[in-house]
């Protein structure tokens, strides 16, 4: 060997890699999973897996004993992904943030601790002024899963429940068709030499463009209304098949739920209320035992004969119209349901977490930041302020003075 190549061989003659330094920015998330306690609610926003990702990255859970159960998944499956399985809620609520389903109710309030970060349903019309004036006497950050948004605008998490739902829907209608539900003993759908059956959708979101998918399937005949054209298009589009869709106007909307066997009402909230557009007048033309789902019933409702119900009394008659007006459909598919929502929530979690925390994730993107309703004891959404007449701060005001 010559001696160009021992010198070759010798370690100082070759390149030595070294790392730059990172500035570090990890947060360890302390996260609360408590079991819900209202309206009959059977998800949770996180599975196993998740929780075992979370765990892997440096992150704390804490899950109330039992909070899985409704949705199938045992507290051995947390507990062997990393989670602490605590005994009570009061326990769970030590956690810095705290990740359920349904809002923070009154038993609730006693566990919340100052500026805790609470992230969950709003469901606005089911509250009064004083919920809000609670959270904010506990410089509470509270984050509507419903306004949150994603990078492009999209809603995620309506988006992936509203795509259950409207697969759900059309289950449940032809559930509640059938002689053994007293309804009007017909198939949901289409047989050879049977007339179809009559499908009237109102609204043509999300919902609407699962719950059309699915009846077509099934061979039904459907007809689709909104109060805006682009959505009626856009529906067109993605269904990728020609419909009948017509903007909502009283004779047509009128004639056409005269004539069906199932409506679905899934008018999209506007302003945090969904429009009122099925009146009882027309509900008094509808055929006896005919089915009227109204799946914007948790956002005040589509139909003036709609009142809410639960799980365990879904169902109630009006001018012999049957009723059903469960505001939290998806807790019928609860394991399925949760899975969705965590496949949400866990990348938001995980980048907080790199972002050195939730209040960072807020400031540092602004389709997170649209999510939060209440920071430190103020209301950050205009629209709840103005309904409960209180006091507002703009969050991007706030963004603004830190840049």
């Amino acid at each position: 060997m010559t001696g160009f190549g021992e010198l070759a061989q010798q370690t100082t003659m070759y390149p030595q890699e070294a790392l730059a330094a990172v500035k570090e920015n990890r947060r360890q998330l302390w996260i609360g999973l408590p079991k819900e306690i209202s309206l009959q609610e059977n998800r949770i926003a996180l599975t196993p897996e998740a929780v075992a990702i979370l765990s892997r990255n440096g992150h704390r859970v804490l899950l109330e004993q039992g909070a899985g159960n409704g949705a199938k998944l045992a507290d051995h499956e947390y507990s062997e992904a990393g989670a602490e399985i605590v005994a009570s809620a009061k326990e769970v609520y030590t956690a810095d943030v705290v990740l359920k389903i349904e809002p923070v109710v009154e038993q609730e309030f006693a566990y919340l601790k100052h500026g805790q970060t609470i992230i969950s349903a709003v469901n606005l019309p089911s509250h009064e002024r004083d919920f809000f004036h609670k959270l904010n006497e506990k410089q509470i950050t509270a984050i509507g899963y419903e306004y949150i948004e994603d990078p492009v605008g999209g809603f995620p998490i309506i988006r992936a429940m509203s795509e259950i739902v409207g697969n759900t829907v059309m289950l449940i209608a032809s559930e509640y068709l059938s002689s053994v539900n007293q309804g009007r003993g017909i198939i949901l759908g289409g047989i050879t030499g049977v007339p179809p059956t009559k499908v009237v959708i109102v609204g043509a979101g999300t919902v609407a463009e699962y719950a059309a998918r699915t009846a077509l399937a099934l061979g039904a005949d459907i007809k689709i209304f909104d109060q805006h054209i682009y959505r009626l298009q856009r529906l067109k589009y993605a269904i990728g098949q020609n419909l009948y869709t017509s903007i909502i106007e009283s004779d047509t909307l009128t004639e056409a739920i005269r004539r069906a066997d199932v409506v679905i009402g899934a008018i999209r909230p506007e302003d945090g209320l969904a429009a009122c557009v099925i009146t009882e007048e027309m509900v008094s033309k509808m055929k006896p035992n005919s089915v009227i789902i109204d799946v914007s019933i948790d956002q005040g409702g589509c139909s003036e004969t709609s009142r809410m119900t639960t799980h365990k009394n879904p169902t109630y008659k009006v001018y012999d119209v049957i009723h059903y007006c469960v505001p939290n459909v998806a807790s019928r598919v609860a394991n399925t349901a949760s899975t969705s929502l965590s496949n949400v929530f866990l990348p938001m979690l995980l980048r907080a977490g790199l972002t050195n925390g939730i209040e960072e994730m807020m400031f540092n993107n602004r389709w997170f930041m649209k999510g939060v309703y209440a920071h430190r004891g103020t209301l950050t959404n205009a629209h709840i302020a103005k309904k409960y007449d209180m006091r507002y701060k703009d969050l991007s005001l706030l963004l603004a003075a830190r840049m």
